[in-house]
């Protein structure tokens, strides 16, 4: 692998000073590329620009690649639904929204992406799911690995080690998976737990399921190990050099316009702001000296931005004028705790001088910002 390695570096040098055009016509019928990058909004770039520019009548592709910790929804999902959002800004840990259906997953570098591009026609996503079966028990005959008909991969009849998602364009298609290596279990069950309470939504959601690390299975099966393996069976089934080609995502000499789709897929209005219609109909129960107030919030929020905002406050608790300065200033916002920081730090400001109106407005103000 060492060696391999030092080949693909050498390679890689070469192919950054030569036209891209040379550069994808150095493969017939198909090759295997790997991003030397971990970064998600990268690597799902590069997944559009393949999907994008090339031409996969001529050339099957399988991109593989990794990522630092990070959580990935499908196309029509909805954040706030799929994951705890707070729990991810306190382990800094990225949030991705795909450009393919399916559910949501988490990332990192004990989790192998594989993606499998073909023509619309020529797209089979059970066959390449049944290629990664083969792949695993080349490497452990004993493992009790198989398919099943929701074309996820399932570890001794019961543990999901592999879930799928899939993009199919005019012509072009592209099938990509996950396969658990060795990752961290324990921040994957934590950030795909949804905290929120009272979200509707008709967003796609995610189908529950225990998981299990080939790791567990088998501690010699390392992630290189399982990827030059798929690598190798790739190669077979579609009679190509089993040689990996490392791709560096973040170069526009090797794949023009690439710069431009990294830096969309990390705007807040891709991330969130694609999230279908949904609405938030909860109650807070705010403590508030010796009495526990109930306080009904009901919002719609459309392309992540707050459309209607109403607020059921008990009677003479803020002054009206506060109150409908609030609802006025959420509405039109994006959902979103930061924005409605600053709104209600600027509202604080004209508020009057007087500590019991300040502890009202400071203990609605963090209970509103807890929604998001």
């Amino acid at each position: 692998m060492v060696l391999q390695s030092l080949k693909n570096c050498l390679w890689l040098s070469c192919v950054l000073r030569t036209p891209k055009a040379c550069f994808w016509s150095t493969a017939s019928g198909g090759f295997i590329i790997q991003s030397v990058s971990n970064d998600v909004y990268q690597n799902l770039a590069v997944e559009d620009w393949i999907h994008d520019h090339m031409d996969l009548e001529k050339q099957q592709v399988l991109f593989l690649w990794r990522n630092s910790p990070a959580v990935v929804i499908g196309r029509h999902q909805n954040p706030w639904q799929e994951c705890n959002l707070r729990l991810l800004r306190q382990k800094n840990i990225k949030l991705a929204r795909r450009r393919s259906g399916g559910g949501t997953v988490y990332h990192d570098l004990g989790n192998i992406n594989l993606t499998f591009f073909t023509t619309r026609k020529k797209y089979e996503r059970m066959e390449n799911l049944k290629l990664v079966v083969k792949a695993l028990k080349a490497l452990r005959p004993q493992l009790d690995v198989h398919v099943t008909d929701r074309y996820d991969i399932l570890l001794d009849r019961q543990y999901k080690i592999s879930g799928t998602a899939a993009k199919l364009g005019r012509t072009s298609a592209y099938h990509h998976c996950t396969l658990l290596c060795n990752a961290d279990k324990f921040v994957l069950s934590s950030v795909l737990k949804s905290p929120y309470k009272g979200l509707k939504s008709n967003a796609t959601p995610s189908v529950p399921a225990s998981v299990k690390n080939l790791f567990e299975e088998d501690p010699s099966l390392t992630s290189e190990l399982l990827l030059d393996a798929i690598a190798k069976e790739y190669a077979v089934q579609h009679q190509i050099d089993h040689h990996i080609n490392l791709i560096n995502p973040a170069d526009e000499t090797l794949l023009p316009g690439i710069s431009n789709k990294t830096k969309e897929l990390q705007t807040w209005e891709w991330v969130y702001g694609k999230t279908p219609k949904f609405s938030v109909s909860t109650c807070l129960n705010m403590a508030y000296k010796d009495s526990v107030l109930d306080v009904k919030v009901n919002m719609d929020v459309k392309h992540g931005r707050i459309e209607v905002c109403n607020i059921d406050l008990p009677e003479q608790w803020l002054p009206p004028g506060l109150y409908s300065e609030l609802v006025k200033s959420l509405t039109g916002s994006k959902f979103c705790p930061n924005e409605t920081t600053t709104l209600v730090t600027t509202l604080l400001r004209v508020c009057p001088q007087d500590d019991e109106l300040h502890s009202r407005w400071s203990l609605l103000c963090e209970n509103m910002i807890m929604l998001m």
